[in-house]
């Protein structure tokens, strides 16, 4: 039986969002249009706004609309850091283990002539507040952290790390996190948190970047003024109140949801240690640290890419890590950064649940892996 476990890549889209885009891509206008179909257009858009800034815990006017999460970590990073640069401060703080979008914009802040300097994260991927406490200088210009950590499904203390970090900007890049476990911009202590619509069941093609109103940021993209003109380009209506409709039915059952996922992680869990009793869990272990549809092994013996085919030739989707390192074949930044030897990180097994998975799910997984681990462990 096919079962779709790669969630934490992107997420199935929901019937609700579903609709709502459809719906909306029947409507003409352009929002930034005077006539009566542009504010039409408007008023869709403006009402995505709003029910994305409820979902996420922050004021309209902080929702600038991107293509998706990548778009809005680049704007947070190097529009951040670029802004604070003007200022005498060309430092970015990057901790271990961060997603591709983060370490590619950290790589052009370098090329542009900024300072990057990296801060280690423990070995369950999380980054503690003492480190960014010593860290934090005058030369500083931006942090960037995890809200949670994408392949191995680590939490960080967003608030305690804000903190820590005084008066230094903090960009927390929260698109593992939201519609997962609680996300609250406001209450974060953050100036700037991206958001993607992919992960929570909202369609691809469209994030946030929310940005505090005196977040220093330069625009990446120049044109109209679109979204406080720091986002030039005519935003998707159709797009935005999908991600919008999304987001509000990701949070509303957030609790229940997230017990009734991490209780599909745990039973998969059991049964894959019962399989291959050398499996070893990464990030931090099951509770209230650990994203609830998140299950990181690495298998002793096992290359985790013959994993991932032999299962993919069930019917059953899993990966190795996240979906942006597809292909490439070095080992994973984040499992280097938590100090796993690289012969252990080769056997990196990433399986995750999301709002459409169920016990079903579970079944066929565990009725595949005893063939899997035989032909896997011969390799």
């Amino acid at each position: 039986m096919p079962a779709y476990l790669d969630h934490a890549a992107g997420t199935t889209l929901r019937a609700a969002a579903a609709e709502a885009l459809v719906a909306g891509l029947s409507a003409a206008g352009n929002p930034s249009s005077v006539h009566r179909h542009g504010q039409a257009a408007r008023a869709v858009l403006e009402e995505a706004r709003e029910r994305l800034a409820a979902a996420a815990g922050c004021e309209p006017v902080e929702v600038l609309l991107t293509s998706g999460g990548t778009e809005a970590v680049n704007l947070a990073v190097l529009g951040g850091w670029g802004a604070r640069r003007r200022a005498g401060r060309d430092v970015l703080l990057l901790p271990g283990g961060e997603h591709a979008a983060t370490t590619g914009a950290a790589a052009a802040v370098e090329a542009r002539g900024g300072r990057v300097v990296p801060l280690p994260v423990d070995a369950e991927a999380r980054l503690h507040p003492a480190t960014v406490g010593a860290a934090a200088g005058p030369d500083v210009a931006l942090l960037t952290v995890l809200a949670a950590n994408n392949e191995v499904g680590t939490l960080n203390d967003v608030a305690a790390l804000t903190a820590a970090a005084g008066e230094v900007p903090v960009h927390v890049d929260a698109i593992a996190a939201f519609g997962s476990v609680p996300v609250d911009f406001a209450g974060s202590g953050a100036a700037l948190m991206s958001l993607s619509s992919v992960k929570v069941g909202g369609p691809a093609g469209v994030g946030a970047l929310l940005a505090r109103r005196d977040a220093a940021l330069d625009p990446l993209l120049l044109g109209g003024g679109q979204e406080r003109g720091l986002r030039a380009g005519t935003p998707s209506a159709p797009l935005a109140l999908a991600f919008a409709v999304a987001a509000e039915e990701a949070v509303a059952g957030l609790a229940a949801e997230a017990a009734r996922v991490a209780a599909l992680r745990d039973r998969a869990l059991a049964g894959l240690r019962e399989v291959l009793p050398g499996a070893v869990l990464r990030g931090a272990p099951p509770g209230g640290g650990r994203l609830p549809g998140n299950l990181h092994v690495t298998v002793p013996g096992v290359e985790g890419e013959s994993v991932l085919l032999l299962l993919d030739a069930a019917g059953i989707s899993v990966s190795t890590g996240s979906a942006c390192l597809a292909g490439v074949t070095r080992l994973s930044p984040v499992l280097a950064a938590m100090g796993v030897p690289d012969p252990e990180a080769a056997g990196a097994v990433r399986i995750t649940f999301g709002h459409s998975s169920a016990e079903a799910d579970v079944d066929a997984l565990l009725a595949a892996l005893p063939a899997v681990a035989r032909v896997a462990s011969r390799h």
